[in-house]
């Protein structure tokens, strides 16, 4: 969760080897990102990067999970039937 916003994470089911060569391929797409500036061609380019990584992750797209749970990925926690739990989270660290 950032900034009271769910955040679905990646699919725990990779091989961790693929994990880490994906990760690998986001951090050097965010760079690439990031040394876009002024070039709008270039941006788009890195950004479609930047999503095909966090999709091949399983931080976007169709779900990984079976279990047909909903997917409140970037939803504000208090409007998700997790409000609950974080309200209880939330008393923890400031108690």
């Amino acid at each position: 969760m950032v900034r009271g916003r769910l955040w679905r994470l990646s699919n725990p089911a990779l091989d961790p080897a693929e994990r880490e060569r994906l990760v690998q391929q986001l951090m050097t797409a965010r760079h690439a990102v990031r040394m876009a500036k002024g070039d709008p061609d270039a941006l788009r380019a890195a950004r479609s990067s930047v999503d095909a990584a966090k999709r091949a992750l399983g931080e976007r797209g169709p779900p990984w999970w079976t279990d047909g749970a909903p997917d409140y990925n970037r939803r504000l926690v208090g409007n998700t039937p997790y409000a609950g739990w974080f309200e209880t989270v939330s008393a923890k660290d400031t108690g």
